[in-house]
């Protein structure tokens, strides 16, 4: 990135070495975890109680990032060893959905793209297997859970996409030049083009949540999700379709996925300015109280950074500052260097809380997603040419 100016040359580096060093500090110290979330300092673990939630795949991520970019073999350790726990989510196979891509994709895959371990490449087929097996042939889609709240009729809750599965489909794209099949490429195209006709609104907002006709391709109605309504559009939603939009055309080459990246990128950033790069949860939410979502910025700078590769000189240069301003607010205003914590990244949200009750337990977070696209995009202005996804 031979665009970036030496006053941010100076500051990336300085963010990285304080990043590195609380990193291989909590390496050591959460190594036998999959983190959620910091809870009064400390890291949760999801192992006993959650070995199949989807975000369990995300520490192992950031260890293998790290691993890449420093050599340190303290992160090798931890990544390996979070790749070992998550064994345990292939003995609950009922209870495995489209976020498999999050899980695997981050720690197996990640794994044996830099180490060529035969069990490591297994496991990211078996994942990939169980997300191809998801799609369906009729609706044009690629089925989100196995159940939901959303209905009682198990007919409809067959029919639930959610914008979130388009960051999965890196491992469907991977399986195919893996194995040599255009099988599951295939799928994850299927998919990515249903999200561009059913989830990308005309203006580059995205609806969280659609059901699906089950037997013939068609929406039959949307829901808010995590979003402060149907018709709104929650930030790190369409932080997942900027990102997904970028994977899929990075895999394809298809240029309607670099217009779906151009269209929600392009109205991400518009809202991001009347914040000051700061997202809020919801961008069409009321306008008090605020809630802010750090991990939403941190995603899409990941994604701006990504597509600045494949661009010209001008477009390159626009995405990489787009995305240091995204950054450098995160690292001002929500950053925690203190070795005396596990978190990383504050002022993350995990939805629009509807109710009070739901304020402390949804918003001002750290979530380990956060985390890891904030070392992602480090790594990314680094100069790390690894692509995890």
């Amino acid at each position: 990135m031979n665009y970036i100016i030496e006053q941010d040359k100076e500051w990336i580096d300085t963010v990285w070495d304080k990043m590195d060093k609380k990193l291989r500090y909590t390496a050591v110290k959460n190594r036998d975890k999959l983190p959620f979330e910091s809870i009064n300092g400390v890291y949760s673990d999801e192992k006993e109680e959650r070995i199949t939630w989807w975000t369990n795949g995300f520490w192992g991520g950031i260890m293998w990032l790290m691993y890449e970019a420093t050599g340190n073999e303290e992160y090798r350790k931890t990544a390996e060893r979070s790749e070992e726990i998550l064994d345990g989510a292939f003995k609950e196979y009922k209870m495995l959905h489209h976020d498999v891509g999050f899980m695997w994709q981050l720690t197996s895959c990640a794994g044996y793209r830099l180490l060529g371990k035969k069990d490591s490449c297994n496991r990211s087929l078996i994942a990939a297997a169980s997300l191809s097996s998801r799609y369906n042939l009729d609706g044009d889609y690629i089925r989100a859970w196995n159940g939901t709240s959303y209905t009682k009729d198990p007919r409809e809750a067959a029919g639930f996409t959610i914008i979130d599965c388009l960051m999965n489909l890196a491992l469907l794209y991977w399986a195919s030049e893996e194995i040599e099949d255009e099988r599951f490429k295939k799928i994850a195209m299927r998919h990515m083009d249903m999200a561009i006709r059913d989830h990308i609104r005309p203006d580059g907002s995205v609806y969280h949540i659609v059901c699906h006709e089950v037997n013939q391709v068609g929406v039959r109605k949307v829901f808010a999700g995590q979003s402060y309504s149907e018709d709104s559009c929650w930030s790190r939603g369409l932080a997942w379709a900027v990102y997904g939009s970028v994977i899929s055309y990075i895999h394809t080459g298809k240029a309607e996925y670099k217009e779906a990246f151009k269209k929600t990128s392009a109205y991400f950033l518009e809202q991001c300015r009347k914040t000051e790069y700061l997202p809020l949860i919801d961008f069409c939410a009321p306008s008090e109280p605020v809630y802010y979502d750090s991990s939403a910025g941190l995603c899409v700078a990941c994604a701006l950074l990504e597509m600045a590769k494949h661009v010209l000189l001008e477009e390159a240069r626009y995405y990489t500052q787009e995305a240091l301003k995204l950054l450098k607010v995160c690292d001002e205003k929500c950053c925690n260097y203190d070795l005396g914590e596990d978190a990383l990244v504050t002022m993350c949200g995990r939805r629009y809380p509807k109710n009070d009750k739901e304020v402390e337990q949804y918003t001002n977070k750290n979530i380990i997603f956060g985390d890891f696209f904030f070392v992602e995009a480090m790594c990314k202005l680094k100069g790390r040419d690894f692509f995890i996804w």
